[in-house]
């Protein structure tokens, strides 16, 4: 990606992202307060993620699970018992990932780019593989659009995990290899569109 290319991704999220803060503050603001009441917690799901160059940084998410004793995680998302009322709808609608404009305001993410992983992953990249650390990861892009319904396909499999990590990641690292080899302003606007449309 080109200097320019760098400075025009970068001026469309900051812009962008205070015109989403803006028009979705009060969403934001009640579905933080819901999250708390019913996970009797504080609202706001913070977990770290791996960015750019590596770096790890904070992602920010409504809370869509509450706590239940001696459940620690299940094989799918899908069904877990953890998931409140209102986090079904949440993630459904994708109420629970709009606190990620701070994320695009404060430059952790982008717009558009690979998803950011938990550690073990992208931070464990090797070789050309590497170039998905140069940019900031997305809150949308072609890998994610793809595997938008990556919950249900992974449900269907007898071990989830290996599925994921022998097909889905491998398939991710050359999906978003692509991305960044081509990248184009017009690619970034379709894939936003491809989004908000469903």
């Amino acid at each position: 990606m080109s200097f320019w290319g760098r400075v025009t991704k970068r001026s469309f999220d900051i812009f962008f992202a205070l015109v989403g803060i803006f028009l979705t503050g009060w969403i934001i603001s009640i579905a933080f307060i819901v999250a708390s009441v019913e996970t009797k917690s504080f609202g706001l799901f913070i977990q770290k993620r791996v960015g750019r160059d590596g770096r790890l940084f904070n992602i920010f998410k409504i809370k869509t699970m509450r706590k239940i004793e001696g459940i620690e995680h299940t094989n799918t998302t899908t069904h877990d018992p953890r998931i409140t009322k209102s986090g079904k709808f949440f993630r459904a609608t994708k109420i629970d990932e709009l606190p990620q404009f701070f994320n695009v305001l404060f430059g952790s993410m982008s717009f558009v780019g690979p998803r950011p992983d938990v550690e073990g992953y992208a931070d464990k990249l090797q070789g050309e593989d590497r170039i998905i650390l140069s940019i900031r990861p997305g809150i949308t892009g072609p890998a994610s659009l793809k595997y938008k319904k990556e919950e249900e396909i992974l449900a269907q499999q007898s071990n989830p995990q290996e599925y994921n990590d022998k097909v889905i990641w491998v398939d991710k690292i050359n999906i978003n290899r692509e991305y960044i080899k081509t990248w184009s302003f017009k690619k970034d606007m379709l894939y936003i569109i491809k989004t908000v449309i469903g």
